[in-house]
């Protein structure tokens, strides 16, 4: 195997030539209700407009100003400016599937690009959103990892997404008839945990009830970190049971420090305990995560370790794997598992009672792996 280059982490924000860069405007999914009714109240404006506001945003996914017929005529600009400002603007949009599966391609207020996608199946609707422009978590075999991080996205860029995408399904404008958004999966680019506040409020915007929020389950959100464990402890504790993901990829330290730089300070041990101290408080069962890379990750004597490590915490099915076909990057040293090698990890892990799937490859025809759009751009 060649050696495998990786990049330095990078914990922290790019800043800027003169400092810190400029934030995106204050938007009503960044803010509470309260807070909601006192930006209005800065701005001179009715407090009480907010609920309206909010009411047009998460429960009629209203977007032209002209359709808030509630709001009076006259100060219906400056309500919207101060509470619901422009926030991204889709650059391309692709689809496969037969337009059940839609990938966008979005412009934030500052110029960074970052990627969403919706995935119809029977019966659900998942959206797959990202947290952050690029990722300094450094992957080699990642699309986003190979840009680096630009910036982190603020709650309300990431509750945007899921809102754009229930938006089509409310229109019609995904095959399968007007529906909703069931699930949010934050695997999108960037590094979830990396950027905890803002994603932890997008979670609860998500959860909120309407017209609060929009009045999603959070058992239908899955948040995924590759393993920075002091926030993957923090999230033990917000009392929110969203499922945990973690994107293992390796069952040994050796190979992970490579594949996932952040293991150099967080081991393999350290993470997969973490994992399991989440299952144990939350009760909800852990995914972990396994891209499968040809001759690198899939050798048959790692899925015994990898059964091994999951069977060392626990007597009950506090964890799932889910081995993920990798998505190949033009020009890299990784490649996808064989069929074989896949089907074989699946067995090994079976016989000692890991339950196991391989993810559906959705979106293969479009530049499915996260960053791939945003680089080609």
């Amino acid at each position: 195997m060649e050696p495998i280059k990786t990049l330095p982490l990078v914990f922290e924000e790019p800043q800027g030539p003169r400092g810190p860069k400029p934030k995106p405007p204050p938007h009503l999914a960044d803010l509470t209700p309260a807070e909601r009714k006192a930006r209005l109240e800065e701005l001179g404006l009715p407090g009480f407009r907010a609920k309206q506001l909010s009411t047009h945003y998460f429960e009629r996914l209203v977007d032209d100003p002209a359709a808030m017929t509630d709001l009076p005529a006259a100060s219906r600009d400056e309500l919207v400016a101060g509470l619901l400002p422009h926030l991204m603007t889709p650059l391309r949009v692709m689809e496969a599937d037969k337009g059940a599966t839609r990938k966008t391609l979005w412009k934030l207020f500052d110029g960074s690009l970052v990627e969403s996608v919706l995935m119809r199946y029977p019966g659900r609707v998942t959206m797959c959103v990202s947290s952050q422009a690029g990722c300094g978590m450094a992957c080699p075999f990642c699309a986003t990892g190979a840009g680096g991080l630009t910036r982190n996205m603020s709650t309300a860029e990431i509750v945007e997404q899921v809102v754009a995408g229930a938006r089509s399904l409310a229109r019609n404008e995904v095959p399968g008839g007007p529906g909703r958004v069931s699930n949010v999966v934050f695997m999108g680019m960037g590094e979830p945990m990396a950027n905890y506040n803002a994603v932890i409020g997008a979670v609860r915007r998500l959860t909120d009830k309407t017209p609060d929020g929009l009045g999603m389950s959070a058992r239908g959100i899955t948040v995924s970190t590759v393993g920075l464990v002091p926030r993957m402890k923090q999230l033990a504790d917000e009392g929110i049971p969203v499922t945990l993901a973690l994107s293992l990829h390796a069952p040994d330290d050796e190979l992970r420090n490579e594949l996932v730089p952040i293991n150099t300070r967080f081991s393999v041990a350290e993470t997969v305990e973490a994992a399991w101290d989440y299952a144990r408080k939350t009760k909800r069962r852990v995914s972990i995560e396994y891209a499968m890379m040809r001759d690198i990750n899939d050798q048959a004597w790692r899925a015994d370790l990898l059964g091994d490590v999951l069977n060392s915490y626990g007597d009950w099915a506090w964890v799932h794997v889910n081995l993920i076909p990798l998505n190949e990057v033009p020009g890299s040293q990784f490649t996808r598992s064989r069929d074989e090698d896949t089907d074989e990890f699946v067995r090994r892990l079976e016989a000692k009672g890991i339950p196991t799937t391989v993810r559906d490859t959705r979106g293969s025809d479009i530049d499915a792996a996260c960053g791939q759009l945003a680089a080609a751009e």
